[in-house]
């Protein structure tokens, strides 16, 4: 055993890499069919992505060298997949996200809500709660947690810290606003919060008194805290098109297999998504609250003082950012005029801003006003300096200003990984339907007909949950996606009732600190133990799963008519054009 954990242990990622095409090699092998290929190529991608073998994206890029030689789709084809439509809509969004991180705006609409909602525990959390979930819907998940992880932790520091432990947290404080003002890439970002929170731990005296009541309310505030902030964001990332990756995995397999149907656009997915956003999102608040926190109101009400130092300690952080600045003010025009451009492009209840060009066969998709907003944000000075605009007490020879974005921000702040992690599942799903392994899979599966659709529904719902618990969010997508398809039109269901719910379950991962980079930042800040996040999140995962599974069979029949088979799904042959 010790050969083992010396020799063979610390290198099997190595191993992995080697062992896991070399067991599939038969496969092709012996089955020598491009079905069987693709299907190789699929569940080496799988296993790779589950264990991490290889990075991510690297993982992501596959397609490009093994579809070409096993004679599956030339690298033309293959190479389209990395920026479709879908792709360049999910840039356009990442780069407003980014520039609305850039001007802080972000932390002015935070610390607005929390002033908003009260500064006792339960509706400090739900403040938390209502902010992350926003920011969610249009930033990352990673990043709107990494932005409100050091604003829980100095609040529960403020309402809880002795007269002993001043000094020592102005120095925390410090630390924690630096983290703020200069945020990395996400990647980095995790390491950032987890630095930090060391920091903090040495910062402090050792304090070997007796664990007190108080100290113990003051470890189920913050854990309450923490998960609220992780569950919110992992939630609220369902609530648009572009709130996570897997929403946009939905949206090109939906494209690319049935280029026909107009049921799932931007408008579309909030109207069915918002809904159980909420519902979930307050089921978390109570669940929390009666995990962590009860709900002793009483006691609550006596307990001024620590309520007074937390509203205080929001006002200064509000205060610090001073007035609204023309940069934010822009910034905040141009994100509200974008959600209104996706929101409308085709609402179905009146025709969109787009019929114009739909009628005469240019399809004119959200990519479209993404960049088109994008583009403005790299044109519009942040601080403008010149005509009407000059500040008055300005001295000195005009010269042109910053714009409110620019490229070296994006270049340092784009995920360019989940951008080649959704290039590869675009492939992936394209090789599947050329190669006929989605036909063939679909008739595998046939005997599903016999149970209830709502059966199906639920099997799949819960499968996806475990799945994602252990392996990335889009990886998960990627795969069940074009699957669950051509399941669906070989059971004879409509598409969207088991491919929308899949796709939004992808995204509830609350388990497993490995589940979410969210998970794994309040996992590390809050010194948790796993057995704690098991325990809380796998309840959540049960509520999320049965509103989903509710809202399918309610909410879904009246927008989609969902269990109704439509007309776009009878579509059989599929057709690649190369360039």
């Amino acid at each position: 055993m010790d050969f083992l954990r010396q020799n063979v242990f610390p290198y099997w990622k190595s191993i992995l890499v080697i062992l896991i095409p070399l067991a599939l090699l038969p496969l092709p092998v012996v089955i020598p069919t491009s079905e069987s290929r693709c299907g190789y190529v699929v569940i080496l991608m799988a296993l790779y992505w589950m264990t991490e073998a290889v990075p991510l994206a690297i993982t992501s890029l596959l397609p490009v060298v093994l579809f070409p030689l096993l004679g599956i789709m030339s690298t033309g084809d293959v190479c389209i997949a990395y920026m479709k439509e879908t792709n360049m809509m999910f840039i356009g969004g990442l780069m407003v996200a980014i520039a609305i991180e850039h001007c802080n705006l972000h932390k002015r609409i935070a610390l607005g809500v929390l002033l908003m909602v009260g500064s006792s525990p339960r509706w400090l959390m739900l403040g938390f709660m209502i902010t992350t979930m926003f920011l969610s819907m249009w930033i990352s998940n990673t990043a709107a947690t990494a932005m409100m992880v050091p604003i829980v932790l100095a609040i529960i520091d403020e309402i809880y810290k002795d007269e002993e432990e001043e000094v020592f947290h102005d120095e925390y404080m410090s630390n924690e606003l630096k983290l703020e003002e200069k945020p990395t890439k996400e990647e980095e970002y995790l390491e950032s919060v987890v630095s930090s929170q060391q920091v903090i731990v040495t910062a402090r005296k050792p304090d070997k008194r007796k664990v007190s009541d108080e100290e113990v309310g003051q470890k189920n505030t913050r854990d309450a805290m923490m998960f609220s902030v992780s569950f919110s964001s992992n939630i609220g990332g369902t609530g648009t098109l572009t709130g996570t990756p897997p929403n946009l995995a939905m949206k090109a397999t939906l494209n690319s297999l049935y280029p026909e149907q107009t049921d799932m656009n931007f408008a579309t997915w909030m109207a069915f998504n918002v809904p159980g956003m909420l519902i979930n999102v307050f089921i978390a608040w109570i669940w929390l609250q009666l995990l962590f926190i009860g709900f002793d109101w009483k006691a609550e009400r006596e307990n001024k003082q620590a309520q007074q130092k937390a509203r205080a300690l929001i006002k200064m952080k509000l205060k610090e950012l001073g007035p609204m600045t023309f940069h934010e003010a822009m910034v905040l025009t141009l994100f509200i005029i974008l959600a209104l451009l996706w929101f409308f492009r085709d609402p179905q209840f009146i025709p969109g801003w787009a019929a114009p060009w739909h009628e005469i066969g240019i399809q004119v998709e959200d990519a479209t006003a993404a960049i088109l907003i994008v583009t403005l944000m790299f044109m519009i000075p942040a601080q403008p300096d010149f005509w009407c605009l000059r500040p008055k007490e300005a001295t000195g020879k005009v010269k042109a200003g910053p714009a409110l974005l620019n490229w070296q921000v994006c270049q340092d702040k784009i995920p360019w990984g989940i951008v080649l992690l959704l290039g590869g599942g675009f492939a992936l799903s394209d090789a599947v339907k050329v190669s006929g392994l989605s036909d063939w899979l679909g008739i595998q599966l046939e005997g599903l007909k016999v149970l209830p659709q709502f059966a199906i529904l639920v099997i799949v719902c819960v499968m996806t949950a475990i799945v994602t618990e252990v392996a990335s969010n889009t990886a998960t997508a990627n795969i069940l996606l074009p699957v669950l398809a051509k399941m669906s039109e070989q059971i004879g269901v409509n598409p969207l009732y088991l491919m929308l719910p899949a796709a939004v379950t992808c995204s509830y991962a609350f388990m497993l600190p490995v589940a979410t980079p969210p998970n794994a930042i309040v996992f590390t800040a809050g010194k948790m133990k796993a057995k704690e996040m098991i325990k809380t999140g796998f309840m959540m995962n049960i509520f999320c799963v049965i509103v989903l599974c509710a809202l399918t069979e309610t909410l879904g029949v009246a927008l989609f008519d969902i269990k109704t088979f439509p007309d776009w799904a009878n579509k059989t042959e599929i057709t690649i054009v190369s360039p």
